[in-house]
Parts: structure tokens; sequence; C-alpha cells
């Protein structure tokens, strides 16, 4: 298995910060910062701070890079076997409704969302 629980949220609080959470993996800063950080990006952007709009402009500005998940598989392909096909490196999958980052083959969240379908996925270039 690839999955490693992550929860830096300091009340405990499971539900509806994936984008925060996955910015505290990807820039080593805390869930506080990360939460005022895509709070000012979305404020500059005029949306709200998990929007996708605005967690994929952050991580552009942060060097990653967008790539689309082909489509030869579209209900086999996970979370998981993305780890498993990339085992070194940094990334952020995208499912449409979730969000998690992928650091050297493992996968950070708050729940085990390995049989989730990405659909895209960026890399730290």
């Amino acid at each position: 298995m690839r999955f490693k629980y992550y929860n830096p949220n300091k009340k405990n609080k499971v539900a509806g910060d994936c984008v925060i959470r996955m910015l505290t993996i990807v820039t080593n800063k805390s869930w506080n910062d990360c939460y005022w950080m895509a709070c000012e990006e979305g404020e500059k952007l005029g949306d709200m701070p998990s929007s996708n709009h605005v967690w994929l402009n952050l991580l552009s500005k942060l060097g990653f890079k967008r790539h689309i998940i082909p489509d030869s598989c579209p209900f086999c392909y996970t979370i998981e076997q993305f780890c498993i096909d990339h085992p070194e490196g940094l990334f952020v999958v995208g499912t449409g409704s979730h969000v998690v980052a992928i650091k050297n083959g493992y996968f950070y969240d708050s729940w085990n969302s390995g049989n989730e379908i990405p659909i895209f996925y960026l890399e730290k270039i």
C-alpha cells in the first residue's frame, strides 16, 4: 500500500481541506501558512482558496507542470497505481473533486484515497 496517513490540521479535521493538506507537503510549510497563502491567491484571482483555479495557479508559480492522464483505462488507473508508476519525485494528482500530494511513490492524505481515479497530475520540475 502506498498510503501514508497525514493530517496537519491543528483541529484534526479530515474533510474539506485537501488543497491545504497538499500544499503543506509540496511547500514544507505549516497548515496555517498554506491556508493563508491560498486565501491570498484566491483574493488576487477573485476565487475561493480551494478552487482549482487558485491552487493550480499557486503550483505553477512553485514550478509544477501539469499533465493529462491518458484515457486508455478510464476506470482502472488509480492514485495507488500512479504512485507505483512514479516511485520518485514530487507530484500532485487531481481527480476533479479531490487533490493529493505524492512524494517518492507515496500519497499523503487523511483518508485512503488510493482507489480514486486521477484525471491529471502536476510534476515538480
